[in-house]
């Protein structure tokens, strides 16, 4: 008795109906699911690709850690403990940056800048030299000091590596007073030859300068200060091991200090991207509730057309919750014969798009096909919330049909 519903719901399914209409709103209903399931699919993986490009150019412009003063601007790092960090396996690489807004000056045109000042390992090994697009990556010229420049910030000032003219920084001398009669008297000034110009994202390009950290420490009076030590982290380090290397490295370090991971540096942005792959989920479980309102009409029209059945079974003692079972498992079959369709065809396209790039890219990117990355959690919150509406829309009619054709 308890498969009973259900074969009577797969004979309703694949038997032709005395009304061909019923077929073709099932037909229907059926393609509609499977198309509302592969778009949820694809999307949520397009979607997962750019968060990936977005994830990649932030890896470049940013360490995995960075260890900061809960107050102020500067410290001296610890020897002890950084010592003891640069000796774990899972850390690549340990550089010290000075960081501060400071007015730059190059023939003739000024603007506000992002400086940081790294040391040599960074010099050497970031990522960033990657992404020169002119020049070269290099943070000396002789004897002198040299830049690297983002794009944007150069283009605005009509900054050129093959230029003779020197980029000057200012800051206000943080020992001494501001002069009203002469405030040019309350800098003190650096300069540096720009050797290279990088382009990263938007935000980087419009603002960051890079130059060497003695630059920085000349033109702040610093001796041994830093405003930060950035950490890159070798690459395969499962999630776990470098939680429990920023937990012991917190504790080492005490409340004086902040370690932010990827997360923390950039924790608008990964909320705001969370939220977006949501409000998307939920547009496009929107659109399948729409699609699985024809299931509503199959499922009605064949609840009329199978009244005699329906009055049989009761006069063989079948119970109202049996009938309505059978109508309730015939309208979710509808949607999950959908759901299965549209899952084959969705992680399908998924493949394809990710070995051949099918679709691609508009205009001039750094990608020519759009990005696609597929994920096991998406195709399970997909199952559940087409086979969850399927379920609720097939309830529906069950609750008062069957029982006004008793």
């Amino acid at each position: 008795m308890t498969n009973l519903p259900l074969r009577f719901a797969l004979r309703y399914l694949f038997a032709r109906k005395s009304h061909n209409v019923i077929n073709l709103i099932s037909g229907i209903s059926v393609a509609g699911m499977a198309i509302g399931t592969a778009a949820l699919i694809v999307i949520l993986s397009v979607f997962n690709g750019f968060n990936q490009l977005v994830s990649e150019s932030l890896g470049d412009a940013q360490p995995d850690l960075v260890v900061k003063p809960a107050t102020g601007k500067a410290f001296v790092p610890d020897s002890v403990t950084f010592a003891w960090l640069y000796g774990q396996e899972a850390v690549f690489n340990m550089s010290s940056v000075i960081e501060e807004q400071a007015f730059i000056s190059f023939d003739g045109k000024q603007s506000l800048a992002r400086v940081k000042g790294v040391d040599s390992v960074f010099e050497e090994e970031s990522p960033i030299q990657n992404h020169i697009t002119d020049g070269v990556f290099s943070l000396h010229r002789g004897s002198g000091a040299g830049a690297v420049i983002g794009s944007s910030l150069a283009w605005s000032m009509d900054i050129n590596p093959r230029f003779v003219a020197p980029l000057e920084i200012y800051y206000p001398d943080r020992e001494g007073s501001i002069s009203l009669a002469n405030p040019a008297a309350s800098l003190r000034s650096a300069t540096a030859r720009v050797n290279g110009i990088f382009a990263l994202n938007s935000e980087l390009d419009a603002e960051l300068v890079l130059v060497p950290i003695e630059t920085m420490r000349e033109l702040l009076d610093y001796e041994n200060e830093v405003s930060a030590v950035e950490i890159r982290i070798t690459k395969d380090t499962p999630d776990k091991a470098l939680g429990e290397l920023v937990d012991e490295l917190e504790t080492r370090l005490g409340p004086d200090y902040e370690v932010l991971d990827r997360y923390r540096q950039n924790e608008a942005l990964y909320k705001m991207m969370r939220y977006e792959k949501l409000a998307i989920y939920m547009i496009l479980i929107f659109i399948v509730i729409i699609i699985a309102f024809n299931i509503y009409s199959s499922l009605t029209m064949l609840i009329i057309e199978k009244k005699e059945d329906i009055g049989t079974l009761h006069s063989l003692g079948a119970p109202e919750p049996m009938t309505r079972r059978i109508f309730l498992l015939e309208g979710w079959l509808i949607s999950l014969l959908g759901l299965a369709i549209g899952l084959v065809m969705g992680i399908a396209f998924v493949l394809l798009q990710q070995k051949f790039g099918i679709i691609r890219m508009p205009g001039n990117y750094i990608i020519n096909a759009y990005p696609v990355i597929l994920k096991a959690t998406d195709i399970v919150w997909t199952i559940l919330g087409v086979a969850g509406v399927g379920y609720l829309i097939a309830l529906l009619p069950t609750l008062t049909k069957t029982s006004d054709n008793q």
